[in-house]
């Protein structure tokens, strides 16, 4: 059950999720996945015919940005700062979108409003 906030409630939020997305570090879009190979070396232990184990893991990060979808691999010791900002991204995502409800939400009302005004100031 969604529960009904006043215009005044709804700005309040506003100005919070302003003021965390002001606070927000570095960040990236995309995510990250681990990626196991196969070489072509006869008798690598990848080309093992009973236990076959492969190289890896690689880590490789994804994205899309204007359109154009690219794909980097990333260094171990990189790892955690491409988590933080993955996590930073998804933080900023998340923001935005009850930003953009909470806009909409407060515009239908100022709209009913209006309108109501309007109808009793025509009566």
């Amino acid at each position: 059950m969604k529960t009904t906030l006043s215009i005044q409630q709804i700005e309040q939020r506003i100005q919070i999720i302003k003021t965390q997305l002001a606070t927000l570090g570095d960040m990236r879009p995309g995510s990250l996945s681990k990626q196991y190979n196969v070489c072509g070396k006869p008798g690598c232990r990848c080309k093992d015919p009973e236990k076959p184990q492969r190289h890896g893991p690689y880590y490789q990060l994804s994205w899309v940005h204007c359109g154009k979808s690219t794909t980097q691999f990333v260094r171990r010791p990189f790892l955690p700062l491409v988590k933080a900002e993955l996590a930073t991204y998804k933080a900023f995502r998340q923001l935005t979108e009850e930003w953009v409800e909470l806009a909409l939400q407060a515009a239908k009302m100022k709209l009913q409003a209006a309108k109501e005004a309007a109808k009793a100031a025509s009566k």
